[in-house]
């Protein structure tokens, strides 16, 4: 009997000990909050057993999402039917289903106020002096309004410098959600005789992105994959207005170890595609004018669904005419929503790897398909390793 427990213990602890192996696996990978079209419907697409067990009376919901129109439901996230892993909470929502992008497009953006992107020193007479620094304004400020008046082009600023006559300027500064007041006094420039504040700033800025998807509904869009950004400062641009154009690619300068490479093309000289209304973290938001309303048409992907393993992208590198090539999913970072990087994608097409050496800027936004389901977006490249990068959940 003793030697029967035995053999029957030495059987069970591995199972066990792979059971409570692959739970707490579970537990760290899987995110807090699932996304379902259905309570019914499969957590994730990936092989691991793993259902949801609901309260008796799941006809009443924890809370209701009066904006998003979704439901929330209390649920327990089991593995094998039995074995409880952690408490979750399902959002109930409609799938939705969009035009998947892969196009060109260019971006002029102009900016609320003024963007700092560094201060400089100014050469006087009595010595190198730095204006704006020493008032308290510092590079990724937003320069609202000088002596009352807004601010919106880089000449307002210098002029306003150089009517002052040396005498100290209010200006309204921006910085992380708060405004304040700062005072320079603008130096005399002993090589041009102008009075100056000692920063550089910027209004606007252009470049070139990659559609992700369409509403076809209404035509709204999102691409880009992550917010646009002053290349100094790395602060996010502050969208005042913006707009974009059609790109035809003609140019590219493929990628190496430890040098990106690019995208470069014409902007279209016609009629702006559209407008742009939000710029985020993780990407532009606008609005077409005009869009393909018969275009090809993809439900998007929640975000458990996505799985490692392969999957294609929609990007342009000729033209502006987007062609598919296939990637593989190495990385997933379920529970982390406040980043753009959810993923780490790698490009294993050939085609792809010989024309532009991997990953290159202006590919950023380019759609991850997977399983039939749009289910990201490309967003960064890894400097050192072109062929891999990251990439943006598009739930």
């Amino acid at each position: 009997m003793k030697r029967s427990i035995r053999r029957f213990v030495v059987c069970i602890t591995p199972l066990l000990c792979a059971l409570f192996i692959c739970a707490g696996a579970a537990d760290l990978l899987m995110p807090d909050r699932l996304v379902m079209s259905s309570p019914d419907n499969p957590v994730t697409d990936s092989p691991l057993p793993l259902t949801l067990s609901y309260p008796e009376d799941r006809t009443m919901p924890a809370s209701f999402d009066t904006c998003a129109q979704s439901r929330l439901l209390d649920a327990r996230l089991m593995m094998l039917g039995f074995f409880p892993v952690k408490e979750v909470s399902v959002e109930l929502t409609d799938r939705r289903n969009v035009i998947v992008g892969g196009q060109p497009f260019g971006i002029r953006l102009y900016t609320e106020g003024l963007v700092a992107a560094s201060t400089a020193p100014v050469c006087t007479d009595e010595g190198s002096l730095s204006p704006a620094e020493s008032s308290g304004i510092r590079g990724g400020d937003v320069l609202l309004a000088v002596n009352g008046v807004p601010l919106r082009t880089n000449e307002q600023l210098s002029a306003a410098a150089e009517q002052s006559g040396g005498k100290a300027l209010s200006i309204d500064v921006k910085r992380d959600g708060r405004v304040f007041t700062c005072k320079p006094i603008p130096a005399r420039d002993s090589i041009t005789g102008k009075y100056r504040l000692g920063v550089n700033v910027r209004d606007s800025i252009a470049g070139i992105g990659t559609m992700t998807y369409i509403d076809p509904s209404d035509g709204r869009f999102a691409g880009l994959g992550h917010g646009i950004c002053d290349s100094t400062s790395g602060c996010l641009m502050p969208l005042l207005r913006g707009e974009i154009t059609g790109v035809d690619i003609n140019t590219v300068i493929p990628s190496t170890c430890g040098s990106p490479g690019t995208l470069s093309g014409d902007f279209s000289s016609g009629t702006p595609l559209g407008s742009l209304t939000e710029n985020t973290e993780k990407g532009v938001k606008g609005r077409l004018r005009e869009y393909p309303k018969n275009g090809r048409v993809l439900p998007l992907a929640f975000k458990q669904e996505i799985v490692r393993g392969p999957a294609t992208m929609l990007t342009t590198i000729e033209g502006s005419e987007p062609e598919e090539y296939c990637i593989e999913i190495e990385e997933i970072s379920y529970n982390d929503s406040s980043s753009c990087k959810n993923m780490i994608v790698r490009i294993t097409d050939k085609r792809l790897l010989d024309r532009t050496g991997g990953i290159v800027q202006g590919m950023s936004g380019s759609p991850i398909i997977q399983n039939g389901r749009l289910c990201g977006a490309l967003t960064h490249v890894f400097v050192n390793d072109p062929s891999r990068g990251y990439a943006v959940f598009l739930q």
